[in-house]
């Protein structure tokens, strides 16, 4: 079962999609994210894109920690419906959706003010070229200081980040690694 972690919909489960090929980032592993996140970003108040969203738990769990606009993106009508459906049975209106190929949203004009916090779970079997095509897209979108923290499997190569990105140190967790980086404008550890 997936639930929220913490925040005002802390403890509550999640509907996921069932007999798909979404993966939802699990209980521990989010824990463990949002610990870290904790010290980085001022989640309460954060503009946040939560890319191939799957069953949503990464942009619900930043709303329900107080976030002000979550976009989650996510190509299968199902899931993206489903996370729809979360967010309204959880109360938690500061999430969007938007039903679309990640790379296609993210030609899309940019957002003002822009995100200050990209979560981005791309299936594991994605190659490392369309992950790092997908975060060669992402600075157009980003508000200044914004942090991006990409899962992918603890099997994959570190992520391509784009020219003078800083990268942090990765965790692992399990089968599953943490990857986090900033563009140049910000000060982080």
């Amino acid at each position: 079962m997936t639930r929220i972690i913490a925040g005002r919909a802390g403890g509550r489960a999640l509907l996921t999609p069932a007999g798909s090929a979404t993966r939802p980032t699990s209980d521990r592993v989010r824990e463990a994210m949002f610990s870290s996140l904790e010290s980085l970003v001022e989640l309460p108040g954060a503009v946040v894109l939560d890319l191939y969203a799957g069953s949503g738990a990464l942009g619900l769990e930043t709303a329900s920690r107080g976030a002000s606009a979550v976009t989650c993106v996510e190509q299968d009508r199902g899931a993206a419906r489903l996370i729809t459906r979360n967010a309204r049975t959880l109360a938690l209106p500061a999430v969007s959706v938007a039903c679309a190929r990640v790379e296609t949203w993210l030609r899309r004009p940019p957002r003002a003010p822009g995100f200050d916090l990209v979560l981005a779970d791309p299936p594991y079997h994605l190659g490392e070229r369309e992950v790092g095509m997908v975060l060669s897209l992402l600075p157009a979108h980003l508000a200044p200081g914004a942090l991006v923290v990409v899962e992918r499997s603890s099997r994959s190569p570190d992520p391509a980040w784009p020219p003078g990105w800083k990268a942090g140190k990765s965790k692992r967790y399990g089968q599953t690694c943490l990857h986090r980086a900033w563009p140049a404008d910000r000060v982080c550890t």
